[in-house]
């Protein structure tokens, strides 16, 4: 879109249509042609910025991904230790459990034995 020159009557008068016309005509190709330049400028600037732009983007996101990575890996040690300590005090419980039925079912079968004994001397 070219902005067309606009000179005073004067210089027309001076120097007169033909060149004056030439003249503007010059000045708009001339304007044509910066715009031009200047576009394309633009664009190549614009993609060598999205280019490191989605460059510094893949570095972020592989730093982010290594970091939940090991995020990850910590995550996992943590929840096998504590797994770990979990069967260890279930494993703890169920001895003590099986200790104390023992000895209750031992007291028990005793006094039951006892007693089945002393019901049959009575007799």
């Amino acid at each position: 879109m070219p902005v067309t020159a606009k000179l005073s009557r004067r210089f027309y008068e001076q120097f007169g249509d033909d060149l004056v016309t030439e003249f503007v005509d010059w000045f708009n190709a001339v304007d044509d042609t910066y715009r031009s330049d200047l576009q394309e400028l633009n664009e190549l600037n614009f993609a060598r910025f999205d280019a490191k732009l989605e460059q510094r983007f893949a570095q972020q996101d592989a730093k982010w991904e290594q970091r939940f990575a090991q995020l990850d890996g910590k995550w996992e040690r943590r929840f096998a230790e504590l797994e770990i300590r979990v069967e260890r005090g279930f494993s703890r419980q169920n001895t003590l459990l099986v200790r104390w039925m023992f000895a209750f079912w031992s007291g028990s079968t005793l006094t039951l034995a006892g007693l089945m004994i002393a019901l049959t001397r009575l007799r």
